[in-house]
Formats: structure tokens, sequence, C-alpha cells
């Protein structure tokens, strides 16, 4: 594995950056960000402090702040970077309309590679995820050798959630999903993925965790959801679940339990602040279900719930939440993910906003101002930490630095709107966790990138020219996806 360090000052002394141009700062009272203009901001070690109670001995590096806005690192509580970044430039375009258009079942599994292809995807796509100012990341991914150490060398805060799931899902003629089961090897799934939890704990970082990750609620028996629950409470570990992420999962737990997937979580006594329900899209008051009662979203919103919202991989099938304002305004936490490439936090944001507005017909249901709120502090609840996500003294010094003098930002009047809407990833400077360096100058200075993509263009080619072997129609994968031109 091909990398270089991240950076940080080997004394102990406090850096300043004198002078930010603006500065997005926590507020306590009001639990909130808010502009800070022409002000100091200071760390030491992995920690802000108060600039003011800084003595001049005690600064080692002094950062010239002009033309520069320092933003709270996002925080990504849902993300598969060992696997969707191989799919780019293939299942943009697919989905099942027989199946509610969703890709989940017919698409998703056609693709299969090596330990090492998904290292090379791992380092490609927390790259992308840096350079877009994401410092906390959820990774959702099957176990694999070089998992974890791959985590530790990018640099980021990242928490491992190795999924483990009873059965499986299939098609044997793309209208139908059916299940097969195999509870004994389900054990052993959530065994290897308890062992590489425990790795990730006792990394020396220090800035490695884990989480529990039954992987789908129609993939995972009731035992199974209620033994992971009792592990995580002995870890003090929060729990996630892809769940209400399709018609075919609404419909299935329904057909099997009487009950919509929030409810039968609900159910079970899995519903609470450690819970992450993964998508929650299709919940009973969601009009593709037609449904007669409308209970779920309280169910969320009382039991304090917090829902992984990831709108890229949804809007490319024409699917949206229904939608962030309404959940908001009920009073469910929202986080934001990346469930798909390119893994680009930024998109993710815009993409959130834009889908919001379309499908409640209503330009101010939802701003920049609540989606700042849901990347950083929405995401920092979700994972039960009140050190992330903010601009604060005593905080973790997670942070990234935007170029304000970089075209897509000018003119200049508002530079948070300006970021989400107009310029991306494209003036994000340098990227910080726990005070360490990670991004220099736009570029992620923990893998060679051009090597670990010429690893993944080599995955991808083997993986695509295997497709039919996973088909229902052994169909290739010049038939299932063919090029644009």
């Amino acid at each position: 594995m091909t990398m270089t360090n991240t950076e940080r000052s080997t004394g102990g002394g406090a850096t300043l950056i004198r002078n930010a141009e603006w500065v997005v700062a926590y507020d306590a009272d009001g639990d909130c960000h808010r502009y800070l203009r022409d002000t100091d901001v200071a760390f030491r070690g992995d920690r802000f402090v108060d600039p003011g109670t800084l003595d001049r001995t005690d600064i080692e590096e002094v950062i010239d702040g002009r033309g520069l806005m320092i933003m709270p690192g996002f925080v990504n509580i849902h993300a598969h970077p060992g696997f969707e970044t191989m799919l780019k430039g293939l299942t943009e375009e697919v989905g099942s309309r027989k199946l509610w258009m969703s890709s989940l079942y017919e698409y998703l599994f056609l693709f299969d590679t090596t330990s090492e292809g998904m290292v090379a995807a791992t380092q490609v796509a927390l790259s992308e995820l840096m350079q877009s100012g994401v410092t906390t990341v959820c990774d959702l991914s099957t176990p694999h050798e070089g998992w974890i150490e791959t985590l530790g060398a990018s640099g980021m805060r990242a928490y491992a959630a190795p999924m483990f799931r009873s059965g499986r899902w299939y098609t044997e003629n793309g209208h139908e999903v059916l299940y097969e089961w195999d509870i004994p090897k389900g054990r052993k799934r959530m065994e290897t993925a308890l062992a590489e939890i425990d790795t990730a704990i006792a990394h020396p970082s220090g800035r490695l965790s884990g989480m529990l990750c039954p992987a789908q609620i129609d993939t995972c028996d009731a035992d199974m959801f209620l033994q992971a629950q009792a592990e995580a409470k002995t870890r003090g570990l929060r729990i996630q679940t892809h769940a209400s992420q399709s018609v075919v999962d609404f419909q299935e737990i329904m057909r099997r339990h009487g009950r919509t997937p929030v409810g039968w979580l609900d159910e079970l006594g899995l519903l609470g602040p450690d819970m992450i329900v993964g998508h929650g899209i299709f919940l009973d008051h969601n009009d593709w279900l037609r449904w007669p009662d409308s209970h779920d979203l309280g169910l969320l919103a009382e039991t304090g719930t917090s829902v992984a919202h990831c709108p890229t991989v949804f809007i490319r099938r024409g699917i949206t939440l229904q939608h962030i304002g309404r959940y908001l305004k009920a009073g469910v936490n929202l986080g934001l993910g990346t469930d798909t490439y390119p893994h680009n936090f930024l998109d993710e944001i815009r993409n959130a906003i834009y889908a919001a507005r379309i499908t409640s017909r209503d330009v101010a249901e939802v701003d920049a101002r609540s989606l700042l709120h849901v990347a950083t502090l929405g995401g920092a609840r979700a994972l039960g930490r009140s050190d992330i996500g903010r601009v604060s003294p005593g905080a973790k010094a997670d942070f990234f630095t935007v170029d304000l003098r970089h075209p897509t930002m000018r003119p200049l009047y508002d530079p948070v709107r300006s970021l989400f809407y107009s310029a991306g990833e494209r003036p994000v400077r340098d990227v910080y966790v726990d005070g360490r360096r990670v991004v220099k100058d736009g570029t992620a200075l923990a893998f060679d990138i051009a090597a670990a993509m010429d690893r993944l263009e080599a995955a991808q080619r083997v993986s695509a020219a295997d497709v039919e072997k996973y088909d229902w129609g052994q169909r290739p994968v010049s038939e299932l996806m063919p090029p644009v031109l």
C-alpha cells in the first residue's frame, strides 16, 4: 500500500489561523452554527482551543487566514467505499422497472471483486470524501483483508461497520424477489464482524471505532437483530441497518410481520438514539405506498432514532425522501451519507436540497442552513458525539478551509450558500482531522491515488466481464449497461 504521511507539527505547541475571513463557528446556546468574521481559530494537538487563552510562546505555527473560510468537517454516516466506486460508468442508468425502480435486487450483486479491488476502491473513495470536506465516515462494508489498515492509514475518523446477515435476496426473473436463508452462516458472519469491530477500536491511531450493522431489515431474522443490539450495548456502540429503502422491503416486512419496517423495529425494541435507519424513504406516509395509516415518522421522532439520508443514489432512479423538511419538522434527526459514487459530500448536500424542493414543491421547504446542520451536527448526534461537526474550543480539530478567492466562490456574498450551490468541492483547500492535515491544496495525502485508480480500473474490467455469471438471464454487461454511444 503506497501512501504518504498526514501532516502535523512535531512539537506540542498550538497552531493559530490568524484573521480567518469567515468562520462557521458553533453556537452552544442555539446548538447551531453562526458566522464569525475576521477572527482567529486555534488548535493544539487534536482539539480546538480558545485563541484568547494562548500566550505568544504557546504558538508553534501561524497560518494566514485571509481569503479563507473555516468550516466544520462533514460527518458522513452512511457509505460503501469498498464497493460502490467500482460501479462508476456502469449503473447510473439502471433500475428494475418491475421492482419499483430499485437497483438492489437485479443489479447490485452482479459485480464481484477481490480484497485488492476493494482496497483500491476504498482508497479512491476515502480520498474523494476528504477532498469534499468529510472528516468522519461510517464505512458499511463486507470484511476484507486490508480494510481496517486502509481506514487507519487514511487519516480520517472512521467507524467500521462490517455488514452481516442471515439471508440473501435474489430474483429469477426481474419481477419477483426471493430469499435464501442460512441462519448458522449468518451467526458466523456476525462473529467475524464483531472481531473486525474490536480490531478497529484497538487501532493505534485512536481515530477508529465500530458500529453493528445487520445489513438489511429483510435479510436479518429477529434473533440476529436482538443479538446485534445486545453486542452494541455491551460495547457502547451504535447500530445501523438498511430499512424502508424500497417498496420491496416495505411489502416484504408487512407480509412477514404485519408491520411496516419501522413498526417492526419498534416492536423488537430496536428504535432509539442508538439506532440509525439507513435511508428510511418508504415510510407509511410515502405516496408510492398508498398506505392508509401514517405512524412511522412519529415513531422515529418519539424514540430519537436517526435516519441516514443518501439522496444521490435514489434520485438516479426517480426516488426521493418525502421529504427532508417534513422529517425535520417532525423532530427526526437526520444525518447525510454517500451511498454511491462519486463520494462527493457536497454533491449530496446540493442534491438533498433540490430533491426536497421538487418533492415538496416548495422552494422554502429546505435550505442551506438546514443541510449544514444535517451534514455536521445531525451526523454527530446520530453517532452520539458532541465533539465533532463543530468549530468550538474543546471539540476535535476536524475542519477544512475554503479558498474564497477561487472563481467558483466569487462574487462573494454568502460563502456557505456559494459553496453548496455553486462551488462544490473545487475550492476546498486543506482538510484536518485531529489537527493533522489530510488534504493539502485540494489533494488527499494518504494514498497514491494514481496507482489506486489503475488497480481499481483493472478490478472493474474483471468484474464487468463476469456480470453474466450472476445475472438471472445470463446477460452480458454490454446488454445490461450498454455504452452511451
